[in-house]
C-alpha cells in the first residue's frame, strides 16, 4: 500500500464518520421559562407573592377627571378674573387626580397581617380661582391591621364604619363627618352579622374661625389639644336584608359628642336605600369634625337603582337643623370594563347660614339658593 492510496482511506474514514454524527444531531432543550411573579388568589384578584417572601402585593388606583359648572365659588362652579378687564365671572372647575394605591396580606399566628396606602397627586383649579396649578401631594391612607387592630392614618370610623352617604359625587352637600385622622383602633366581629368597634383618633385640621377667650386668640382646631383623644364607639347588624349601624363620638378639644345612625335596605336584586340621622352637642359648624352639619341634627337619604350591569342611577337628598335643602343626583355608566363617567346634577337651599367674623360672632343672612352639575371621568385599575 502506497502512501496515496493510505491517505484516501483515511479521508474516506473519516468522511463516513462525520456522516454518522450529522445524522444524530444534537438537540438543545430550550430554557424553561423563569416564574418571575406568583399568582396570590388568597386575597382577591391582582395580588401577587413579593419575591422570596411570604407577603403577597397588589399595586392599584384610579385617573379621575372632573369637570364641574354652575354657580361660581358655591357649587360646582369656579370662579376668574376676565384678562382684559379684570371682571368677576364664571368659568368651569376642573381637577384631574392621579391616585396611587398598594395593599399587602400574609397570614401570621395572630391572623392576618394587612397595610393600605393611597397617595393622590392633583391638577387643577378652585372653586373661587380659576387658575390651575398643581395641588399639593396628600397622603389619604396609609395603615397596618392586624386581625382587628388598625393603626396609621385613616378616615375617621365615625364615617368609615357607618358608611357614606350614598353614591353621589357631592356626597357633602350637607357634610356627614370628619375624614382624616391618625388612629389606632380595634374592630370585633362578634359572628352571626354582628361587629362593634373602638377608634382612639387625634383628628385634623383647623378652620379660619378666629376667636377670643379670656386674652388668647384661638383658631378652630379638630386636632387633639392633650393627651386625651377623641374617641369613637359603633355598633352594627348586617344580615342578607340590608344592615343597622349607629356611631358615638367623643371631641376631647371642645369636650362634645356626636352620633348617628344608619338603616340600609336591600329593597331588591335592584334597589338598596338608605337613611341616616345625626345629632350633635355643639351647633357650631367646623368647631366639631365630628358635627359639621349645621345646627344640631341633620339626616340624609337615597338609594342606588341598577337598570343593568353596566348603568346606575344614583339619589341623595338631605337636610338640616339650618334649614339648608341639599339634592343630588347621577347616572353612572361603565364604558367598557373599569371606565365610568358620570354626570351629575345639584341643588342646594340654605335657609339660614352665616359667616364668622374675627371677633368669631355668627351673624345671619337670607336664603340662598345654588345650582350645579359635575361630570366625572373615572378609570379604576
Amino acid at each position: 500500500m502506497n502512501i496515496k492510496s493510505l491517505l484516501l482511506g483515511s479521508a474516506a474514514a473519516l468522511l463516513a464518520v462525520s456522516g454518522a454524527r450529522a445524522a444524530d444531531a444534537v438537540v438543545v432543550a430550550e430554557p424553561e421559562p423563569a416564574e418571575y411573579v406568583k399568582i396570590c388568589d388568597v386575597y382577591g384578584a391582582g395580588y401577587f407573592y413579593i419575591p422570596g417572601t411570604e407577603t403577597c402585593l397588589r399595586v392599584g388606583g384610579y385617573i379621575r377627571y372632573d369637570a364641574g359648572f354652575g354657580d361660581r365659588g358655591s357649587l360646582d362652579g369656579s370662579t376668574a378674573t376676565d384678562r382684559l378687564d379684570g371682571d368677576q365671572q364664571d368659568t368651569y372647575y376642573k381637577n384631574a387626580r392621579f391616585a396611587l394605591r398598594t395593599w399587602t396580606g400574609q397570614e401570621t399566628e395572630l391572623g392576618t397581617l394587612k397595610t393600605f396606602t393611597e397617595t393622590r397627586f392633583q391638577f387643577g383649579n378652585t372653586n373661587t380661582n380659576g387658575d390651575a396649578v398643581n395641588k399639593s401631594v396628600s397622603l389619604n391612607f396609609a395603615w397596618i391591621q392586624l386581625g382587628g387592630l388598625r393603626v396609621g392614618k385613616d378616615e375617621t370610623a365615625f364615617d368609615s364604619f357607618i358608611g357614606y352617604a350614598g353614591n353621589v359625587i357631592q356626597d357633602t352637600l350637607i357634610p356627614y363627618g370628619g375624614k382624616d385622622t391618625n388612629l389606632i383602633s380595634y374592630t370585633f366581629e362578634a359572628g352571626n352579622g354582628f361587629s362593634a368597634i373602638v377608634s382612639l383618633e387625634q383628628g385634623s385640621g383647623s378652620y379660619s374661625r378666629v376667636r377670643r377667650v379670656g386674652d388668647t386668640w384661638l383658631s378652630d382646631n379638630n386636632t387633639i389639644d392633650s393627651y386625651v383623644p377623641h374617641v369613637v364607639g359603633g355598633l352594627k347588624y348586617k344580615g342578607d336584608w340590608g344592615s343597622v349601624t349607629g356611631v358615638a363620638a367623643y371631641n376631647s378639644a371642645y369636650e362634645e359628642w356626636a352620633g348617628k345612625v344608619r338603616l340600609d335596605v336591600n329593597a331588591t336584586s335592584e334597589l338598596t336605600l338608605f337613611v341616616m340621622a345625626g345629632y350633635g352637642s355643639d351647633d357650631n359648624i367646623d368647631r366639631n369634625q365630628y358635627k359639621p352639619w349645621g345646627g344640631n341634627w341633620a339626616v340624609w337619604g337615597g338609594g342606588t337603582y341598577k337598570f343593568d350591569s353596566k348603568t346606575k342611577f344614583n339619589a341623595q337628598v338631605s337636610y338640616d337643623d339650618n334649614r339648608t335643602l341639599a339634592l343630588a343626583a347621577n347616572v353612572a355608566y361603565e364604558i367598557v370594563p373599569g371606565f365610568v363617567i358620570t354626570p351629575e346634577v345639584n341643588f342646594v337651599h340654605e335657609g339660614r347660614f352665616g359667616k364668622a367674623d374675627y371677633l368669631g360672632s355668627w351673624t345671619r343672612a337670607d336664603s340662598k339658593n345654588s345650582v350645579g352639575g359635575i361630570v366625572r371621568f373615572q378609570r379604576n385599575f
